[in-house]
């Protein structure tokens, strides 16, 4: 299992990235479960839509782990604005 320091550093370190790493789980992973469902994740990505989503969850599990946030991003899958 992931856990909230290597999303939040991966996020970090990501061109896209819109929230810091202070304020990541508390704003972003608000279960603290280490992964980010569609609501969590559209709070970093306030134009996601449930379709994006799916295609950012590769696995179908319902949350968004950090391989695949990171694939988004490079994808250009996740957009901070539009």
């Amino acid at each position: 299992m992931k856990t909230i320091a290597q999303i939040a550093t991966a996020i970090v370190m990501t061109a896209a990235a819109p929230v810091t790493a202070q304020n990541f789980a508390v704003e972003v992973d608000a279960d603290g479960n280490g992964t980010l469902s569609f609501e969590e994740l559209r709070l970093a990505y306030p134009a996601l839509t449930e379709e994006v989503f799916a295609q950012v969850d590769l696995d179908a599990s319902g949350e968004a782990d950090l391989e695949e946030v990171i694939a988004a991003q490079e994808a250009g899958l996740l957009v901070i604005n539009g």
